[in-house]
């Protein structure tokens, strides 16, 4: 899940889990769980030692291998903070359906724990997110993966809402982008503190309870 916009973007509850990395040689693994093991560690560097020591060769010594199977996942330095980006958003976007998938439930109580869920989720790894997002700024791949993320949350929305759709054909996801942009915003809004989260939801859950109304 995108976070709530490029200048504050998705802190988790309890911080995505990323081990320390080992300084002996690495296992071989198969190349998912390596790759999930290089971008575990190069969150590890981020946090300890900010984005600017994120680099192939460090990366390489801090995860124990060989500059060469770093090159062979990632290829450049843009590569690797590209997929992190996308990795560190997976995991809100994860936990946002797990939050949402759980029993049937009627339009208000859908659309109370949507907007909560929503709200918390991009809330959630702010600081791991936008320091990603700030090392890549002015990249066109981060334009591209921003919007690419943008669009799978809005999916979601429309996923989540259409059990409820009685509006014209077409006019959920048309509204779906609205109450993203809503929420982006409301986030924001709580990152900088002019909110605080109850506010938020319920200002949200009534923007989606107003917007899927019939006109």
């Amino acid at each position: 899940m995108v976070a709530h916009s490029e200048q504050n973007a998705l802190k988790t509850p309890a911080k995505m889990p990323a081990k320390t990395p080992s300084t002996t040689p690495a296992r071989r693994l198969p190349k998912e769980a390596r790759r999930q093991q290089l971008l575990a560690t190069a969150l590890v560097i981020i946090r300890d030692e900010g984005a600017d020591r994120l680099t192939l060769g460090n990366l390489a010594i801090r995860a124990g291998v060989s500059k060469p199977v770093v090159y062979e996942h990632f290829g450049t330095r843009s590569g690797l903070l590209i997929e992190l980006y996308r990795w560190i958003d997976t995991e809100r976007v994860s936990a946002f359906q797990a939050a949402m998938a759980a029993e049937t439930r009627g339009q208000d109580q859908t659309i109370r724990l949507l907007a909560t869920t929503y709200i918390h989720c991009a809330t959630d790894i702010t600081d791991d997110f936008h320091t990603v997002g700030a090392a890549l700024a002015g990249s066109e791949e981060k334009a591209a993966v921003f919007q690419e993320l943008l669009n799978n949350v809005i999916l979601m929305f429309v996923a989540v809402l259409k059990p409820f759709d009685t509006l014209p054909a077409g006019e959920l996801e048309k509204r779906c982008i609205g109450f993203v942009g809503a929420g982006e915003a409301l986030s924001s809004a709580l990152v900088r503190g002019t909110l605080d989260a109850r506010e938020a939801e319920t200002v949200f859950a009534s923007l989606i309870s107003g917007g899927m109304a019939a006109r």
